[in-house]
């Protein structure tokens, strides 16, 4: 297969091959597609340093024209680029061809426009009038300049949007960006590079990217002093970690990380379109996404018509070849991760869980796994409490609306949820009631560029995508002269 990519690294304007490389395979074969360049410090301290001049010795956080210019000349190559970043996409990630549609690659693209316009008319100065002060008056404003160098880490399950929603609101910002792909992923990640580099007047050293088969990349970069602020997505306790690396010095910390939401059925909704609503979201990318709905609950009285219209919904999913148009669900990223999932379905099942459907590796190559159903769910079960990121579903009885809030909260993570009622008035009343960062009422989809995405407890900490995706990457000062 010959894919549109970049195997080298991208540091102060220069592709760089590394002396070492790392494999990176096709989720959906199992088959190696190539290799790809893997950093090592002698990388992160080039691509630091880069970094760090261009944020201090040049006018890149002043100049908001070059800026606009540079996001928009990103925003034309990434459209000439686009079918060839699909099918690398689908390669690479593993993300079924219309997956790439939406979130996996079109709408990503659409967050380089959304935060070019936002740039062109947003108010980096705020007027906060005349105050007398000591016997005089004094004027006084506010000036919101970019947060510095920033480290951006991600996963694998969608690095084209996690890249971008990182990566155009800093740059619109100001901030220069050292960019850390996953090592399931590094191809997706390192073509953006080539882009910058080729089709772009974004100055050298404004944004580096760079993959790595190990952690001690992103290790580096949480606790480098020239970093300023890190952006990360991932796992829970990676980021506990990186937050407590990052007190050291102190530095600016955004963090989307897990979740385990609730998607509650009310006892007046349509139990039909609830049963295909629960099950086609958690095959969504093969349940890997950090705000779908893995925990089902539903009304003890109408628990066993759910789960059979469930059980029957999941039977439905295609899943198979991410390149065939009419594949709902392609591949687990690894077979490291297929383990986990199936792991962690034996332990439910050891634990009390009824196994409805699903529960194995599919019989074909590549990382698949079946959609699994998961009844007789108490909600202290590890299945209802941590995060699979496989296509398993966990359904949850309730006895009434205040026992469903109580088992929605009961979780360490507040990222997403969703509810189901015949009154949309009524499902946002519950809604509000449960912690967490964004929610579906009736099916309606929050996801999008001008609509800040994050968690309460310990999903994150702080909001991407709209205006405070843009706002997460810009310090606040304030000023004062007398007036005369």
């Amino acid at each position: 297969m010959s894919l549109f990519h970049e195997d080298r690294l991208l540091i102060d304007g220069e592709l760089v091959r590394a002396a070492r490389s790392f494999e990176t395979v096709d989720p959906s074969t199992g088959k190696v597609l190539g290799t790809a360049s893997d950093a090592e410090p002698v990388h992160v301290e080039a691509a630091v340093k880069a970094a760090r001049r261009a944020f201090d010795e040049t006018d890149w956080m002043r100049d908001r024209d070059l800026r606009l210019r540079c996001l928009r000349q990103l925003y034309d190559a990434l459209h000439t680029h686009r079918e060839e970043l699909r099918e690398l996409t689908i390669a690479e990630v593993g993300a079924p061809r219309q997956l790439t549609h939406g979130p996996q690659l079109d709408e990503p693209i659409e967050l380089v426009k959304y935060y070019a316009d936002l740039l062109e008319g947003y108010a980096f100065r705020e007027e906060l009038g005349v105050r007398e002060s000591r016997g005089r008056p004094h004027r006084r404003w506010v000036e919101k300049e970019a947060a510095g160098v920033v480290a951006a880490i991600l996963p694998y399950n969608f690095p084209n949007q996690l890249a971008l929603a990182k990566l155009a609101p800093a740059l619109a910002a100001g901030c220069t960006v050292v960019l850390k792909g996953a090592p399931d992923t590094p191809w997706t990640t390192l073509a953006l590079g080539r882009i910058i580099a080729e089709e772009t007047d974004i100055p050298a050293g404004v944004v580096n990217v760079l993959v790595s088969s190990g952690p001690g990349t992103g290790e580096l970069l949480t606790t480098h002093p020239d970093i300023d602020m890190i952006t990360f997505t991932g796992s829970t306790p990676v980021g506990r970690a990186i937050m407590a690396a990052a007190a050291v010095t102190l530095k600016r910390v955004f963090l989307e990380l897990g979740g385990k939401s609730a998607m509650i059925v009310l006892d007046d909704a349509d139990v039909q379109n609830a049963a295909v609503f629960a099950a086609f979201t958690i095959c969504s990318h093969s349940g890997q996404g950090c705000a779908l709905t893995s925990r089902l609950l539903v009304p003890r009285a109408k628990y066993d018509e759910i789960v059979g219209l469930v059980a029957a919904m999941l039977g439905r999913v295609r899943y198979g070849d991410p390149a065939d148009a009419a594949t709902h669900m392609g591949p687990l990223i690894s077979e490291k991760q297929r383990t986990k999932a199936h792991t962690m379905v034996e332990r439910a099942v050891a634990e009390g869980a009824r196994l409805v459907t699903g529960g194995r590796p599919a019989d074909r190559e590549g990382f698949f796994y079946e959609p699994t159903l998961l009844a007789d769910v108490e909600p202290d079960f590890e299945i209802a409490q941590e995060e699979v990121f496989g296509p398993v579903l966990a359904v949850i009885a309730y006895d009434d609306e205040d026992d469903a809030v109580r088992i929605a909260n009961d979780s360490v993570y507040g990222l997403s949820g969703a509810v189901l009622g015949a009154d949309d008035e009524h499902a946002a009343a519950v809604a509000r009631r449960i912690r967490s960062g964004t929610f579906s009422i009736n099916g309606g989809n929050f996801f999008a560029a001008d609509a800040p995405f994050g968690g309460f407890k310990q999903s994150g900490i702080g909001r991407e995508m709209g205006v405070a995706g843009l706002e997460e990457f810009l310090e606040l000062k304030t000023f004062a002269v007398p007036e005369k």
